[in-house]
């Protein structure tokens, strides 16, 4: 094996163990220990979901900020925002001030949940003077069509008498008009990108209110509810914006806030791993790689749509770079994988429990790292 060597580490997070930068900071000590003249190129990554955020900020040398905002039930929330490395682009999870982490299971209600503290997120970064917006809308508690966002940036949605909507896709039903007066005007010089990677459309039977509405506490009742309260919201927008969002792939996406980003954003929906890999700068350092090692916490046969080892793995092979990825846990009918993938190698030692597993990921990961080093000095 050449001692100049050049591996570019590119693995996600390790739910729940290890962040991806963590991941990488693993897999290069492992190396080192065997062959301290190779050189790791390291890339955290992630597909679009939770850790995005984190990824990208540490992949570009960035910077986390932290802010209080309305979250979904209406009560102050912490919530975090970033500005990547080149000072001139922001990164939000909506999750982050309008998850459904932030609501307990027995108050779930999308009937009353907002997006206003995702819209303060947005405007925090705006305050920055970013040019680029990205956006993850995964893991959401709402159900309002971004509704709650638009109020925060200065929108007024208006009922028959001029009376502002209250929070929730439960309003809906009232809205009769859109007052953007008041808008941020400073959403009209930036570019926004959202991280989607779910075509439902924003109603019917595969729309935000019944496909999503039930893991947000919605009955079959509240969903027929918030399905008529959508249709309501792409009516008005039809005739006040002249803007017909109702089938478009994606908008049911976070309980409609990919349609509201859509059309009071201008937002590009794309595959968040996408996304990733074009702000990380993954595909130039790729080139100049002799081989990739990527991996999260599972890996199995759904690793194929839109995870990060095979958006990482196409890439590779793009510049026919050799690919191995690491997990904590190897599913079944993983042989899909293997027309982009050429190892897939499972970190855990012997047999543990799940909470050992977790405990010790970075430890185990530098070792299966090791491991593979070694290994292909015997076969060089």
């Amino acid at each position: 094996m050449q001692k100049d060597m050049v591996i570019v580490l590119a693995p996600d997070s390790f739910k729940e163990s290890m962040t991806a930068k963590e991941a990488c900071e693993a897999m290069e000590r492992g190396i080192k220990k065997v062959n301290p003249q190779i050189t790791c190129l390291k890339i955290p990554m992630a597909d679009g979901g939770e850790g995005t955020m984190q990824s990208l900020v540490d992949a570009t040398a960035g910077v986390i900020h932290k802010i209080k905002v309305i979250g979904p039930l209406g009560n102050k929330v912490e919530a975090h925002y970033g500005i990547l490395g080149d000072g001139e682009t922001g990164i939000i999870e909506m999750a982050s001030a309008s998850g459904i982490h932030l609501v307990p299971k027995a108050v779930r209600n999308p009937l009353i949940t907002t997006t206003y503290g995702t819209g303060q997120l947005i405007k925090a970064c705006l305050d920055h003077g970013v040019k680029k917006l990205l956006i993850g809308i995964g893991g959401s508690a709402t159900n309002d069509g971004g509704a709650g966002m638009v109020q925060a940036l200065g929108g007024k949605l208006l009922d028959k008498n001029g009376e502002e909507l209250g929070f929730g896709g439960g309003e809906l039903d009232r809205l009769a008009s859109i007052d953007l007066t008041y808008f941020d005007p400073r959403i009209k010089d930036i570019s926004v990108e959202v991280a989607c990677d779910v075509n439902n459309p924003l109603c019917g039977e595969r729309g935000a209110s019944s496909v999503f509405g039930p893991q947000k506490g919605a009955t079959p009742e509240v969903i027929e509810i918030l399905d008529n309260n959508l249709r309501n919201y792409v009516n008005v927008i039809k005739a006040e914006m002249n803007i017909d969002i109702g089938e478009v792939p994606g908008a049911g996406a976070a309980g409609g806030l990919g349609a509201g980003l859509m059309v009071f954003l201008d937002g590009n929906l794309k595959k968040g791993i996408d996304i990733v890999i074009e702000y990380s700068g993954l595909e130039e350092k790729v080139k100049r790689a002799d081989m990739v090692w990527t991996g999260e916490g599972s890996i199995d046969y759904q690793t194929q749509f839109g995870k990060t080892p095979y958006g990482v793995a196409a890439i590779a092979k793009k510049y026919a770079k050799p690919v191995v990825a690491f997990a904590g846990r190897v599913g079944e009918d993983i042989d899909a994988l293997y027309e982009k993938i050429d190892s897939i190698v499972c970190i855990v030692q012997g047999v543990v429990s799940l909470e050992e597993a977790l405990a010790n990921g970075k430890q185990n990961l530098e070792i299966a790292s090791e491991n593979a080093i070694r290994l292909m000095n015997l076969g060089s």
